[in-house]
């Protein structure tokens, strides 16, 4: 009866749900928004006080290549320390769960929030360099890990929605930044450690709520073995009692990949019933780094300042360019369920596609008139809609609904580090590039996202309104290998999991 009487409501976004997701988004994804941004408005001060400090020390003023080297390396501990953040993800989440995870990922931000604060009254510019490695494992355990918890909480119906709410985030804590990063504001000689600092805040809100709330059902029950509270953590999510087939599907998953185990990074890589889940999850989170995100946001002040905006007025335009990346996030969230997964990929990167190579032609050719600056502002906005549509926010996404509970932490481990190491390499390599190509620097990202666009189309299934288990069913067909006896792996009891129902 209680299977039933389930099976005809769709799952809704009930008050505790929402909440859920807020204070996990707003206390992990947005910390990591905002520090990506956080350093570049106050970035000459923090320069200057790099330089005053050694001066102290020393008698001496660091020479130009040595501060942009400790500048240069300030910068890359973020996303360094986002790569080794993605590498805890498995043991964390299988040792602490996702809840708990989340809880314990905050000593990364409020113990560096403290450092960044008290740096220039310590004359130490040695903490804001730790402070952004440690800052940075926070956002390598958060952003792999709010999307799985998120994912694991919702009902089938809204897991797109919900799944793209830490995106939105981000882009919120890159927009609150660059507004308090205005020089009117705290970027300025007194409040740049203020501005560094504030990141502690909603870790420390997220430590105060967060314990309110549930533990992943799929969690508790697959790892945990424990029904009652998985049972009792689903009726306060869906609102109703009758949770009796949510749990049998749970079981279903439990049941098809019981026989193969905990996976390992090592073990997912071997197996062939997951090849392509793995290539397809490497291909979305390089080519949603490696599409040129942050080079276009590297390159957006320059672009705006021949285009003759005012230089004390690129902060003003900059911000309103992340104004349009909250705006576009928000819309997806709208969206996604309608459209689905596949159908924003592919008009994301294309939209992409399409803003890097007129952009090219824009730049290439923008002092022969004097309208061509202003193609090149629109095509920097229009690149930036087409990537929250898609490539920003549907990866991670799809990650926790292309894989199972067993392998979903090996999983965010791969493409979490893929993305961080992609993130870094662009921002390490991109001044190169840029001095070596200019204004053609961005047909290589036109190609990127090009191949992201084809592999996408030939390969990625949609995945909207299909449980864990279903997805992983059109996979199975895709897996199979012609003149290759299939292994003895997990996805072979799919095609009987239905008769359970």
């Amino acid at each position: 009866m209680e299977q039933s009487n389930q099976g005809t409501k769709e799952g809704r976004l009930t008050l505790l749900l929402a909440l859920a997701t807020l204070i996990a988004a707003f206390g992990s994804s947005f910390q990591y928004g905002y520090n990506v941004a956080a350093v570049n408005s106050p970035s000459e001060l923090m320069k200057q006080f790099y330089n005053d400090t050694y001066g102290d020390r020393t008698g001496e003023l660091i020479g130009t290549f040595p501060l942009t080297l400790l500048w240069s390396l300030t910068v890359s501990m973020f996303p360094f320390g986002g790569f080794i953040g993605s590498l805890l993800v498995g043991p964390l989440v299988n040792n602490f769960g996702r809840k708990g995870t989340l809880l314990f990922n905050n000593i990364f931000s409020i113990v560096p929030a403290i450092f960044m604060g008290c740096s220039k009254i310590a004359k130490a510019f040695e903490l804001i360099i730790i402070s952004r490695f440690l800052v940075g494992i926070c956002a390598g355990v958060s952003s792999n890990v709010v999307p799985m918890y998120l994912g694991e909480l919702a009902p089938k119906n809204l897991r797109g929605a919900l799944g793209v709410v830490p995106q939105l985030f981000i882009t919120i804590g890159i927009l609150v930044a660059q507004l308090f990063g205005l020089r009117s504001v705290l970027a300025n000689e007194e409040g740049w450690p203020v501005l560094l600092a504030l990141t502690g805040v909603p870790a420390a809100l997220q430590v105060l709520l967060l314990p309110f709330f549930p533990e992943s059902p799929r969690y508790l029950l697959i790892q945990k073995k424990n029904e009652d509270a998985a049972r009792k953590a689903l009726r306060r999510l869906r609102g109703w009692d009758d949770v009796g087939q949510e749990v049998e599907e749970i079981r279903r998953e439990d049941e098809a990949e019981r026989a193969q185990g905990f996976i390992s990074v090592w073990k997912l890589f071997r197996l062939k019933s997951l090849r392509w889940q793995l290539i397809s999850i490497i291909v979305l989170m390089a080519g949603q780094q490696l599409s040129g995100v942050n080079a276009i946001y590297y390159y957006a002040d320059q672009i705006y300042l021949d285009a003759g905006v005012k230089a004390n007025d690129v902060q003003y335009v900059t911000a309103g360019t992340g104004a349009v990346n909250v705006v576009m996030t928000f819309c997806t969230v709208l969206v996604v369920e309608l459209w689905g997964r596949k159908l924003l990929l592919l008009l994301g990167f294309s939209t992409c596609v399409l803003a890097c190579t007129v952009l090219t032609v824009a730049l290439a050719l923008q002092d022969t008139a004097p309208w061509l600056p202003y193609i090149s502002i629109a095509c920097v906005i229009i690149y930036v809609i087409g990537h929250a549509l898609g490539p920003s926010p549907i990866p991670a996404l799809l990650i926790t609904e292309i894989f199972l509970q067993s392998s979903r932490p090996a999983a965010f481990m791969i493409g979490g580090s893929v993305h961080w190491l992609s993130n870094f390499t662009v921002g390490l390599i991109f001044p190169f590039i840029q001095v070596g190509l200019g204004p053609y620097s961005f047909i290589i990202f036109a190609t990127i996202c090009l191949l992201t666009v084809i592999y996408t189309f030939l390969v990625i299934p949609e995945t909207k309104s299909k449980t864990f288990v279903e997805i992983n069913q059109i996979f199975a067909n895709l897996n199979k290998v012609p003149g290759v006896h299939p292994e003895k792996e997990e996805l072979k009891t799919f095609p009987s999991a239905p008769e359970k129902q």
